[in-house]
Formats: C-alpha cells, structure tokens, sequence
C-alpha cells in the first residue's frame, strides 16, 4: 500500500486552491455582517484582517519549505511546541475549516432561494448531496481536484472582477443605482467597531495559508509554497477590496442590515442591488457566481482538512486507520471519509454561522500560535531546519501579528472564546486519552529547554526515512 502522496500541483493550482479557500462567504455571505458592525468602514476592516493574517503568511511560508509535507498547522505547532500543542493546533484547525466548509454549503442555500422555489428542507438535502459531491472529488484525486479548482475559480475571477466593473461603470454615470458617496463615511467608524469588524470577517482569510496542508502534494514547494500563500493573499486583498467597496456602493445601508442574517444582516449581500448589474439579470447572475464560488471552498476545505487527521495519524497521535492512502487514487481516503462525515452532519443539523464564529476565533489563535513557532525554530538553531525562503522582519513581524491577532479575539465574544476553548480542551483529551504513550516528544521548544535526549528533533517525516 502506498504511503506517501504524488506531487502534483504546480503553482496556478496552488494560487487557486488557496484563493478558492477564501472565495466564499468572505465575499458572498459576511460583507453584510462585517457593514452592520462598522458602516463603511468594513473595507477598512477587511484590510486590517490582511494585515494581521500577513506575519502568520510569512511565517507558513517558511515553515512550509522547511518542511514540505500534508499537516499545515498541525505539523509546525507540533514540530516546534511539542504533540500536546500539536494535537489541540491539528484538531482546531481541522474542525474550523471543516466549520468554514459546512458554513459556504449553508451560504450556498441562501444564494440558491433566490433562484429556485426550493423549500428549506430541499435547501438542505442540496448542501447534503453537494458535500458528498465534494467528498467523491476529493478521493478521486487531488490532480483533479486541483484542476476542477483552477478552472472554478478561475471562472468566478472573472464574474468578480466584472461585478465591480459594471458598478465602476455605473457610478461614473452619475446615476442613483450605484452611489459613491455612500463610501464617504470610510474613515469616520470608531476604531474599536473597526476591529470587531475585522474579527467577524478574519474567517475570510483563513484559507491563505490552508495550502501549506497539502505541501506533500506540492511540485517545487521551495518556490510554489511561498508564491502560492504570499501571491493569494495580496490577490484577494485586493478583491476584497473591490468587491466589498462594490456591495457598499449599490447598496442602500438599510437593505444591507435587514433581517435575515446570523446577525440580522443579509446573508445575500452580493445579490442586493445587483439587478442594475448585467443588463438586468445582476441577481441571477451573482447567486450562480455565489453558487459555485461557494461549491469552490467547500472543496478547497475538504481538501486541505482532511491533511490534518492524516499527519496526525503518522505521528500516531491520531489511530493508523486514518494514513490509509487509496492505492488507485493517492488520496488519503480515510481521512477525507471522516472530514467529509463530519462536514454532512454539521450542514443537515447544526446552525453553522453561530460554529463559524466560534471556529474563526481559534482561526485566529492558531495562526498567532503559528509565528511561535517559528520563533521556537529560528531560536533552536536546529540543524535539520533548512527553509529555503525566510521570513523577512523576524522576530518583530511575528510578535506583532501575534500580540494583534490575541487582541482581535477578544473582539469576538464570549461565545466565541468559549467554542475555541471548547476545541482546545477536546484536543487535551485526545492526546491524554490516545497520544500521550505513543508520540514522539522530542520538539524546538524542548531543544531549546534541554530537554530532549536528542540534539536533532525530527523536523521531517523524511528524516526517520
């Protein structure tokens, strides 16, 4: 049986997977959200997101040439701070996108009651199927999950980019459809609703870096990692940008904020006032383009989650039954089962935008516990930690956008803080109850403490090769 995956993604379908990642509710479902909390200013909020995301990017940028393997988060964490932290990072990080991914097939419902007489309950055996859809293309391979992806996002680029387009267009007429003054109060926010926008809407951004979970798989990681994660990001701030200044300017606020959101927003931003759009089928127009942009991340998610329980399971914190990798596809067919599972159950039971809000505050917190880590490993002097891109502005970059990313989630809410804690204490249980015997302990932080027998902790599952 095989045990290690094919290199099979070059870099447009790592730039893709990444952006598909973050094409989703970021654009289609939580503008309304981030708009109610801040006014116009969530375009600013959007661009401080960015920002605090930018030093865990660089970070996993390094990490991820250093050690080019399935695991993302999980691997680093537990690399440079031991299994007990790797085993919380690995499954926050696991349940959070598989959080993100139940929360677009939710979003996609919303979009697709705008062009359809489905009942809820037909809305919701649709998301079922779609994520048993999701789940087939992703053991079928991730060559063609790769490619399916490319010309996915590929094709909702171009709606994007036409969607603010047309609104550049009809605000330079001067009509009343597409209104720039309503971006006037840009800058006039307090800064603390700023922030708490910023919060709401981090989860946007969470899937920048989601590549490096499936760097096993990766052509050339030295170079295409880096590009793949930095390139995304400064693409989709971009777009963010474009696209959220857009829904502002062909919105009047109080349609934004009407009932009917997780937060009494509209959960169809990008459809209200599209109708000037596209010679007048903007609305249909935008909830396909929301349909399969949606479709898009729930795949991205299953692809990049269903790594960690793989890694996990290698670093036997996790049972072996999970590193079983299909024979005919080289898929981790176990791992995707389970996460495809999970993903079913959460889309036909549970309110997703309320999980969503408590995934993206360890969404947060892993990223922050991301740049630790990669001071633990500079710090080590290891010999075995050989990145072949290295993080510019060490350590001020990483204490920054740790301390940042710390004072974003406080912004978020008690419920929030709650879930992630919740998360973080299933992850304690899971190593005291299954890891704890079986996993190798040896880290950066315990080379750093003098704790280790060994001067060389593995780094790479290719050193015990």
């Amino acid at each position: 049986m095989a045990d290690s995956l094919r290199r099979s993604l070059g870099l447009y379908p790592t730039l893709m997977i990444s952006i598909g990642a973050m094409i989703g509710s970021g654009i289609f479902v939580l503008p309304a959200i981030g708009f109610e909390e801040a006014g116009a200013s969530v375009v600013i909020a959007y661009l401080l997101a960015a920002l605090v995301v930018f030093p865990a990017a660089l970070s996993k940028a390094e990490l991820g040439t250093a050690m080019p393997e399935s695991g993302g988060d999980y691997l680093y964490v537990e690399r440079a701070l031991g299994p007990l932290a790797g085993t919380i990072a690995g499954i926050g990080a696991w349940f959070s996108l598989v959080f993100k991914s139940a929360f677009a097939l939710v979003g996609l419902g919303a979009y697709l009651a705008l062009i359809t007489p489905l009942s809820a309950t037909q809305i919701t055996v649709v998301g079922v199927g779609l994520g048993a859809l999701v789940v087939t293309l992703n053991i079928l391979g991730t060559e063609l999950t790769g490619e399916a992806q490319a010309i996915i996002v590929t094709v909702v680029l171009a709606g994007l980019v036409a969607y603010v387009g047309n609104t550049l267009w009809l605000a330079g007429t001067g009509g009343t459809t597409a209104d720039p003054s309503r971006l006037s109060g840009l800058t006039d926010s307090d800064p603390g609703t700023v922030v708490t926008a910023a919060a709401l809407v981090f989860v946007s951004y969470a899937g920048v870096t989601k590549i490096a979970s499936v760097a096993e798989e990766v052509k050339d990681p030295d170079r295409n990692l880096p590009r793949g994660i930095l390139g995304s990001l400064g693409i989709m701030a971009v777009i963010y940008v474009g696209v959220i200044g857009s829904i502002v300017v062909l919105n009047d606020p109080a349609v934004l904020t009407a009932e009917g959101g997780g937060h009494g927003a509209s959960l169809t931003p990008m459809a209200d006032g599209a109708d000037a759009l596209f010679g007048g089928y903007g609305e249909v127009v935008v909830s396909v383009l929301a349909i399969v942009a949606l479709m898009s991340m729930a795949n991205a998610g299953v692809l990049s989650s269903s790594r960690f329980p793989l890694a996990m399971s290698r670093d036997n914190l996790l049972p072996d039954l999970l590193q079983t990798i299909d024979p005919r596809f080289s898929t981790p067919r176990n791992s995707i089962l389970l996460t495809g599972g999970v993903l079913v159950v959460l889309v036909a039971f549970v309110p997703v935008i309320t999980l969503a809000e408590m995934a993206s505050a360890f969404i947060i917190l892993v990223l922050s516990i991301i740049n630790i880590a990669l001071i633990a490993f500079r710090e080590a002097n290891i010999d075995t930690y050989d990145p072949a891109f290295r993080a510019p502005g060490y350590p001020v970059v990483q204490i920054v956008g740790t301390v940042a990313g710390l004072g974003m989630i406080t912004q978020l809410g008690l419920l929030a803080i709650l879930g992630a804690t919740g998360i973080a204490v299933g992850g304690v249980v899971v190593y005291l109850l299954y890891g704890r015997s079986r996993a190798n302990h040896d880290s950066a932080l315990a080379t750093l403490r003098g704790n280790t027998d060994d001067e060389t902790p593995v780094i790479s599952a290719e050193d015990t090769q």
